[in-house]
């Protein structure tokens, strides 16, 4: 708070300190009474919970007959040894069942005896052919065999007995197992609500024996002293701060935004990055459409764009000088580089020289070229390819280039197929003899492999790279892309370069290094 009184000003803060240290206390004894009232709620309720649980656990053992942990595992030891003895006497049982259907199945009194082990039997078989001791030797097997049968039966009758003792302990066993384990569940319960209630009628004692020794947190050192002089505000170091801070903000603007650029301004920069020659540098030509641009260069022959457009004719006729390139390739890495005008723009440099020239769209995926010529023609180099047309039929003649052009029409076929077709070398082949230049306009290499595959064609490779905008990675993978194919882009062309960006930079006035020299030999 300000105030223009110094008075007044002291005043309020110790006034504001007063109602500080008084709103704690007020603060501090409000949460201490409701704390005090809910713990107060809280230890009522857990009491009649405890109560209830071990109301429940007195019930659950007046009404079950429990036996300790040790017992249950005393009872299981008991199904163990039961099971071991209904298994026992099942293998007698079995043993006994074997033996005398094996007696019963001998078939000499020889094998009957053997089979029995009885010495009487043995003592008889001398004297078995004696009918009185074949018939006591009989009668002494079918004894034995009725106390073997005797034997099965008093196992059997065993099993059945150990079973029924077997299931009665184990269901004894489920049902004492099932009521030490709710018996333990409730158990649990009642300390759990024990544990809750004495925690909470601990916290409730000690909230009760606070509630009437509460002390600020805070307390007043010396009172207000009244200032001599104004404090705020300081204009003069407002001011210098301000300006400090918008140079600091300005300063790492800039600094931020040129280390995160990754364009190029100049040629020598570009150059650098590539190790490919810049032979052409073209300022942006004064059109908002790209028809105009061309209507532009014509009308303006002495512009410094068309200018421009001269050095780069110069530069690529002299690329090789023994053998000057008649078929050449305009390409770019990504889209929106203005290759496009810089093909139609070389077309018409090279018309105004009296030179035959044929312009041939090869970016057939996209079509721009009836953007600048306003030609509707919908047949073109793919029915020429494709035998449907001739190219007599399809050629047309630009009376904006001075110059015949051969548009890009769809068809069923992957472009890329289209021109790596030997129809497609054939053509180019038959037209060097009709024509003095041929240019060839295609598709961004980054985006499709047209490019590469007319490469292989063509005499000259013109690179088109854009001022400030095309990044060095895409520069470098699409020359890249080239040098893959054993096809090395001739030159490099900086395009659409601003003037006054050029010079916002620190570059020069103009576009280009000798520009500033030459404004007096351009007419714009």
């Amino acid at each position: 708070m300000e105030t223009t009184s110094a008075e007044k000003s002291a005043r309020i803060a110790d006034t504001l300190v007063d109602l500080y240290i008084l709103n704690q206390l007020e603060v501090k004894f409000e949460a201490t009474e409701q704390a005090t009232t809910w713990l107060t709620e809280r230890v009522t309720d857990l009491q009649v919970e405890l109560e209830e649980a071990e109301e429940r656990v007195k019930e659950f053992r007046a009404s079950t007959s429990l036996v300790s942990q040790e017992q249950l595992e005393g009872l299981e030891v008991q199904v163990k040894d039961m099971r071991e003895r209904i298994e026992n006497t099942r293998s007698d049982q079995e043993v006994a069942q074997a033996r005398l259907a094996s007696i019963r199945a001998a078939e000499t009194p020889q094998e009957k005896a053997e089979l029995t082990g009885d010495r009487q039997l043995q003592g008889l078989l001398p004297r078995i052919e004696n009918p009185d001791v074949a018939d006591s030797f009989e009668a002494r097997v079918s004894q034995i065999e009725a106390r073997i049968q005797a034997d099965i039966a008093r196992d059997e009758a065993q099993i059945s007995s150990l079973q029924d003792s077997l299931a009665t302990l184990e269901e004894q066993i489920d049902q004492q197992s099932e009521d030490l384990i709710e018996l333990q569940q409730l158990s649990r319960e009642a300390e759990a609500s024990r544990l809750l209630y004495e925690y909470f009628l601990a916290r409730l004692k000690e909230t009760s024996a606070q509630q009437g020794v509460q002390q600020a947190d805070s307390r007043m050192i010396s009172p207000a002293v009244v200032p001599a002089a104004a404090f705020a505000p300081r204009k003069s170091l407002i001011l210098a701060l301000s300006v400090i801070l918008g140079l600091m903000v300005g300063a790492a603007f800039v600094l931020i935004r040129e280390a995160r650029n990754r364009a190029f301004r100049n040629a020598t920069q570009l150059e650098a990055a590539t190790g490919y020659a810049t032979i052409g540098q073209l300022p942006l030509i004064p059109a908002r459409r790209r028809k105009d641009a061309i209507t532009y260069l014509k009308d303006k022959p002495s512009s410094a764009a068309a200018e421009a457009i001269r050095n780069l004719r110069t530069s690529v006729m002299l690329s090789n000088v023994d053998t000057p390139p008649k078929v050449i390739m305009t390409s770019s890495a990504v889209s929106g580089e203005g290759k496009t005008t810089v093909a139609l723009s070389l077309a018409l440099n090279f018309s105004t020289m009296g030179k035959k020239v044929l312009l041939i769209e090869g970016d057939i995926r996209r079509r721009v070229f009836g953007q600048y010529l306003q030609e509707d023609q919908t047949e073109g180099i793919v029915s020429v390819l494709t035998g449907t047309k001739s190219f007599d039929d399809v050629v047309v003649h630009s009376e904006l280039l001075g110059a015949d052009v051969l548009l890009g029409d769809k068809g069923q076929s992957n472009a890329a197929d289209i021109f790596s077709s030997e129809r497609f070398a054939n053509l180019l082949a038959d037209l060097r003899g009709s024509y003095d230049v041929i240019i060839v306009d295609t598709p961004p290499v980054l985006i499709v492999p047209d490019a590469r595959v007319i490469a292989q064609n063509v005499d000259a490779t013109v690179f088109i790279v854009k001022w400030d905008r095309t990044e060095k990675d895409q520069v470098v993978a699409a020359l890249r892309e080239f040098e893959s194919v054993g096809k090395p882009v001739s030159g490099l062309v900086l395009n659409q370069i601003s003037p006054k960006g050029m010079k916002r930079y620190g570059y020069g006035n103009s576009y280009g290094p000798y520009s500033a020299y030459g404004s007096k030999y351009y007419v714009n």
